[in-house]
C-alpha cells in the first residue's frame, strides 16, 4: 500500500493521487481536496486526531480514518 495523508509528517507535502469517492466527505471535495492538488500537513491534534492540512489555499481538519483513505505521492 502506498502513502496516505496520514503518513505525512508535520511540514511534509504530497500530491493527492486517488481515493474512493464514497469514503471522502463531500465537503472535502468542495474545498479542493482533489487528485492533482498538493496537500501539506500543518499540525496534528493531541491523540493524533484530527489532522490539520492545507490544500488549494484552504486549511482543513480531517479525521485520521479519512486521511488514511486518501492516497498521495510524497514530495
Amino acid at each position: 500500500m502506498g502513502d496516505t495523508i496520514a503518513s505525512l509528517r508535520i511540514g511534509e507535502c504530497g500530491v493527492i493521487e486517488n481515493f474512493s469517492l464514497d469514503a471522502i466527505p463531500l465537503k472535502l471535495l468542495e474545498m479542493g481536496c482533489l487528485p492533482g492538488q498538493v496537500v501539506k500537513l500543518e499540525q496534528v491534534a493531541p491523540f493524533k486526531d484530527p489532522l490539520y492540512i492545507s490544500v488549494n489555499g484552504s486549511y482543513l481538519a480531517i479525521r485520521i480514518e479519512t486521511a488514511n483513505k486518501i492516497n498521495i505521492t510524497k514530495l
